[in-house]
């Protein structure tokens, strides 16, 4: 079997040398070369054409974005993107994965040698399935010169009233993971702002599900927010599950709320895509609707299928356009998915079975 092969970019000498180990233990991985700068990186592309680049996002001469912009413009192919696990390493992170990287892994540290082992197992599966993904070339957006969009509020100032509560009859749950920061994305550009409640399970570190919750606030017509325990879920609303808890649903009376637990991981994961899929299958049945979307591994796929059996409409995304297809494939093969879409359709189909 070829080996996936590997080009580590990063400006620590150090980082290099344990990314290299790490990845060097597995037989099916062959790392052939290091670069410390960009422009280093860049020659070594050129030599040694590596299936997957595991690129640092701070570096001198070239910062990894501005790098990463200009590869899947010319040369497209799967990066994993090496990030601080801090807010600002959040932003930068979700900007890679906008511009095209599959995947992202936390700086590896050595002061936490307890934790080598996992964070090993972690990044060679990640590595070797951004060697499979579909990466496609990145095309600048230009923003068209339009007048200045304002509020209300530059023409009638707000005065207090008593808040309405929307319609809590339908609700939408979509799983995700690798690839799936960009396919949310594109889902909710395509629902109108009093679509009903959605609450989202993307695998996602805890620093970075806010930051990504706010990213999609800000280009989406719905309201988007980090789900808090407790929260009512509201019609023109979506809630982004922690990345530190498992995001369920509940029914009080004629309203759904969202419940937070940081019980154990569930298929590795916490905030797990089947324990929300379950919650809303035994809490909404025929009234949900259910989304998987592209991802590493099975999570969710299950709860895709109780939610069928509950009577809920199920929407797999489909191979062709799916970063990954694990888990939306999972669940195909467990017959969970009445609809198996490209992802450019799944808003259009939300739309029509609602």
């Amino acid at each position: 079997m070829k080996k996936t092969t590997v080009l580590i970019v990063d400006d620590s000498a150090l980082v290099r040398q344990m990314l290299s180990e790490m990845l060097s233990a597995d037989p099916q991985i062959e790392v052939v070369g290091t670069a410390n700068d960009p422009l280093m990186a860049r020659e070594k592309i050129k030599q040694l054409n590596p299936d997957v680049l595991t690129l640092d996002v701070e570096m001198p001469k070239m910062d990894g974005i501005t790098f990463l912009r200009n590869l899947m413009r010319l040369r497209p192919m799967p990066v994993v993107m090496v990030s601080t696990l801090t807010e600002a390493g959040a932003d930068v992170t979700l900007q890679a994965l906008e511009i095209g990287a599959v995947d992202f892994v936390s700086k590896p540290k050595v002061d936490i040698a307890q934790q080598l082992q996992n964070y090993q197992e972690e990044i060679i599966a990640k590595v070797k399935t951004a060697a499979t993904a579909r990466v496609r070339p990145y095309t600048e957006t230009v923003a068209s010169s339009v007048p200045p969009k304002l509020s209300t509020d530059a023409v009638l100032d707000k005065t207090p009233r008593r808040k309405h509560f929307g319609t809590t009859d339908k609700i939408v749950a979509i799983g995700a993971s690798t690839g799936g920061t960009e396919a949310i994305k594109e889902v909710l550009l395509g629902l109108p702002a009093d679509f009903p409640g959605i609450v989202i399970t993307q695998h996602i570190p805890e620093n970075f599900s806010k930051p990504f919750a706010e990213r999609l606030n800000r280009t989406c017509a719905m309201t988007v927010c980090q789900a808090e325990d407790g929260q009512q879920i509201l019609a023109g609303h979506a809630y982004v599950a922690p990345g530190s808890h498992h995001l369920y649903v509940e029914r009080s009376g004629a309203r759904y709320i969202c419940r937070l637990s940081d019980g154990p991981p569930v298929n590795r994961h916490r905030p797990s895509v089947d324990v929300l899929f379950r919650s809303v299958a035994q809490n909404a049945g025929q009234n949900a609707r259910g989304v998987i979307l592209t991802g590493m591994g099975d999570d969710g796929a299950r709860g895709l299928r109780e939610m069928r059996e509950q009577g809920a409409i199920t929407i797999a995304q489909d191979e062709a356009s799916s970063v990954v297809w694990g888990m939306p494939g999972a669940a195909v093969k467990l017959d969970a998915a009445d609809h198996v879409k490209p992802l450019g359709q799944v808003a259009a189909t939300l739309k029509k079975i609602l």
